[in-house]
């Protein structure tokens, strides 16, 4: 069933937005926030519709054919990886080529540096098995590789969370005597991928500033101007995308603002915010 069909219910304000904070879309939108406080009238530079007092929502077509949208914020991590399924399902049949699924791993309430780094790497690692194991079909298994950020990781995960699978098992990075300094050794994507490979699946792209480089490289070469299919998973993009990273120092990350992001469809989202007006965020492409 198509997330377009499901009626849901909820017990906070739900705002609905034609757009995603950081760039245009043409899929509606879904924000889901805290009632903490309800005074704003625009979120991220868009209006917003309010519904504070209502139990069962379904879609709704205005006027100008923007769909409404009303989805229940997962209340477990398997009802997240089904709405992430279906939200990629939809985003798939509409031939998008690269997306982004984000959402955090420590809890659904919790912000990223809330666990310890290798925890929620461990926990990323487990959720994109079943998320892959959800959305590909036994018989493409063996098309699909999945990339973690580097050799190292891939060796954990054949001995843990991916041990027996199908999935084909590859790295964007490899160690070096400089790891420490953040220094890694430079892998020619182009010669990892394969022939019959249908679908990229790119693991946390975030350790280190070079992964997400190396995931345009692999965009570039094996992705773009063929009928293969890139996601996102967890890769903390917004870092990028609010300038964590100064461009005067990272060049390079910085442009990818402008290279690879209006490129990708963001197809399932969920940001916590902390402190006293703190709330989540909340969207999937529908």
């Amino acid at each position: 069933m198509s997330l377009l069909e499901t009626s849901t219910i909820s017990r906070v304000p739900i705002i609905i937005s034609t757009g995603f904070p950081y760039q245009d879309r043409d899929r509606s939108s879904v924000c889901y926030l805290k009632p903490r406080d309800f005074s704003c009238k625009r979120f991220c530079g868009r209006e917003m519709r309010f519904s504070h007092d209502f139990t069962t929502k379904s879609v709704a077509r205005d006027e100008s054919g923007r769909v409404g949208l009303d989805v229940m914020f997962p209340r477990d991590y398997s009802e997240l990886l089904e709405q992430a399924k279906l939200a990629t399902e939809l985003a798939l049949e509409d031939n998008k080529q690269l997306m982004e699924i984000e959402f955090p791993t420590a809890g659904l309430e919790s912000v990223p540096g809330d666990g310890e780094g290798g925890i929620e790497m461990t926990g990323s690692m487990e959720l994109i098995r079943e998320f892959c194991e959800c959305l590909v079909i036994p018989e493409k298994a063996t098309r699909t590789r999945i990339f973690f950020p580097e050799a190292n990781e891939v060796d954990f995960a054949r001995k843990s969370s991916f041990e027996g699978a199908l999935f084909k098992l590859d790295y964007l990075t490899k160690p070096s005597f400089f790891q420490d300094f953040g220094i890694v050794s430079k892998v020619k994507m182009a010669d990892r991928v394969r022939a019959e490979d249908e679908m990229f699946m790119v693991a946390y792209p975030y350790f280190n500033v070079n992964e997400m480089l190396v995931v345009e490289e692999l965009y570039n070469e094996a992705v773009m101007n063929t009928s293969r299919k890139m996601i996102i998973f967890n890769g903390e993009l917004d870092r990028i995308r609010t300038g964590y990273y100064p461009s005067f120092f990272y060049p390079k990350l910085a442009a990818l603002t402008k290279t690879l992001f209006p490129k990708m469809e963001t197809v399932y989202y969920i940001h916590n915010f902390k402190g006293r007006n703190g709330g989540v965020l909340f969207r999937l492409a529908g």
